[in-house]
């Protein structure tokens, strides 16, 4: 009798310590620009009051990186906590039928958590391949995120402008995908359409909807263990789809209607936390996987018929003050800091003291161990082989966690300190000789206007020595030299 109770007493103490491991909630945006939430642009003309509220109860990073300016690597990367170029994926992204990319042995923020007895789920759009069956319309789905540490994965495949147009949960579609969808794309300066199969009864206005319904009843269905919820958006990426109740609100077209009921799912999903009474022991971070696409506001249409116009296109937004990239230079899909710096808010109420801001260089990879060292884990060094903990900084230290960082779009950009080093010419420069480099101080010029390539070759000869030993190490932190998948770009 004695050594039953004592059994007992052991498994409630191992049940209370299980319950003070912090709930962690990660909202993944798509395509939202550093300017885009008013917390970051106090000039910024799309009332976003969730995020700013967030960004008010916790931390917020004006330092704070992606892996990529596009949003497949990005993902790979936060993931991971390592950096997509070692892998097959350069800079590309994939279709919403790709090739998974993260092999089943990768250990991810899912498995290391589902380890520690984390219940996990990945509710949104997932957009790092999976094995479809076939014929499409029946079978099972494989290598999705299922395959990858999550319990549950309720999403679509890819983007919301690319096939299969057609929701999946776990290992199969809700709805067979036996229709043909034709999605007019007027994101560029050539409109295109773009056909696949589609389910019958799908369409792009229900997509962030129903991801805030199924998270909040995630939310909702595990108040009495701990959880990982990861929600990455399929906004406020194209196609533009605020449904009735949020579309005209902003009164600058559908791109800021978007972004705003972007933001009001961010409060859905913070209210569910609150109404299961686990505020301040649940671990929330937002940030983007890339920046604002140059097209924004343009208008895709699900019915290629009926809708040819576009809508207030990036020119008109920033002619309202509206600037979707902030003080930064470039845009999704470009180098420059307007693709992969990005809004960065870390709540956690237990920890984080609520109103701060850092300037400490950060970047998505830092997910991994920073969550290692909440767990008290120990990676293994084919682990997180890029990622560093924050857990110093949310705890109130200023000091430097990370001396660099790299996030590349077909070639790397390098930070060290306040430098930047990119090993290839300005395209956008308008000397005659561009340098074939390029090196900002973003210290001093944070808008990347003067590049210092030519003034200062010991500078840019030192970097690129540096980033030469960061890529061929394997990883960026210390450890065991690990491989690169593939070899990768430098120049």
């Amino acid at each position: 009798m004695k050594i039953h109770i004592l059994l007992i007493g052991l498994f409630a103490a191992a049940q209370a310590a299980a319950f003070e491991k912090p709930n962690i909630v990660i909202l993944y945006a798509d395509d939202l620009g550093y300017g885009d939430p008013q917390c970051y642009n106090p000039e910024g003309k799309i009332p976003t009051p969730h995020i700013d509220k967030l960004a008010a109860q916790g931390m917020r990073f004006t330092d704070g990186h992606s892996s990529s300016a596009v949003c497949t690597p990005s993902r790979y990367t936060l993931l991971t906590g390592r950096y997509h170029w070692r892998s097959p994926l350069k800079g590309s992204v994939l279709n919403g039928m790709g090739k998974p990319i993260i092999p089943h042995d990768r250990l991810t923020i899912a498995g290391l958590l589902k380890q520690h007895g984390y219940a996990t789920a990945c509710i949104g759009k997932w957009h790092l391949g999976m094995d479809m069956p076939s014929p499409l319309t029946g079978g099972t789905i494989r290598s999705g995120p299922t395959s990858n540490g999550f319990d549950r994965y309720f999403g679509i495949s890819a983007s919301l402008d690319m096939p299969p147009y057609a929701f999946i949960e776990n290992d199969r579609f809700t709805e067979p995908p036996t229709a043909v969808k034709n999605l007019l794309i007027l994101s560029g300066p050539r409109p295109f359409i773009r056909e696949g199969p589609a389910a019958p009864g799908f369409e792009s206005v229900q997509v962030l909807p129903e991801f805030s319904k199924q998270s909040v009843a995630w939310i909702r269905q595990h108040k009495d263990k701990p959880f990982l919820l990861y929600l990455p958006l399929n906004s406020p990426h194209t196609p533009l789809a605020p449904n009735a109740e949020w579309k005209g609100k902003s009164g600058l077209g559908d791109y800021a209607d978007f972004v705003m009921q972007t933001d009001a799912v961010i409060g859905e999903v913070m209210a569910a936390i609150e109404e299961i009474e686990a505020t301040d022991n649940t671990l929330v971070v937002l940030t983007s996987d890339n920046g604002p696409a140059s097209y924004v506001g343009t208008k895709v249409s699900d019915d290629p018929k009926n809708s040819h116009e576009r809508g207030a296109a990036i020119a008109d937004l920033e002619a309202k003050g509206h600037f979707p990239a902030g003080p930064l230079r470039g845009y999704k899909g470009g180098i420059h800091e307007g693709g992969h710096r990005v809004p960065f808010i870390v709540r956690w109420p237990e920890v984080v003291k609520a109103g701060a801001v850092t300037d400490q260089l950060v970047h998505q990879a830092d997910l991994m161990r920073t969550i290692a060292d909440i767990l008290g884990a120990t990676l293994p060094d084919n682990a997180g082989e890029d990622s560093v903990s924050l857990l110093p900084l949310l705890k109130g230290a200023d000091k430097p966690v990370r001396e660099h960082a790299i996030s590349a779009r077909n070639v790397p950009a390098l930070r060290q300190g306040s430098w930047k080093l990119i090993l290839a010419p300005d395209r956008q420069s308008k000397a005659k000789d561009s340098p074939p480099v390029q090196l900002y101080n973003l210290a001093e010029d944070l808008g990347e206007t003067k590049n210092l390539a030519t003034a200062m070759p010991e500078k840019a000869a030192e970097m690129k020595a540096h980033l030469e030993k960061l890529i061929s190490e394997g990883r960026s932190t210390p450890g065991t030299k690990q491989t690169n998948d593939i070899t990768p770009v430098r120049f």
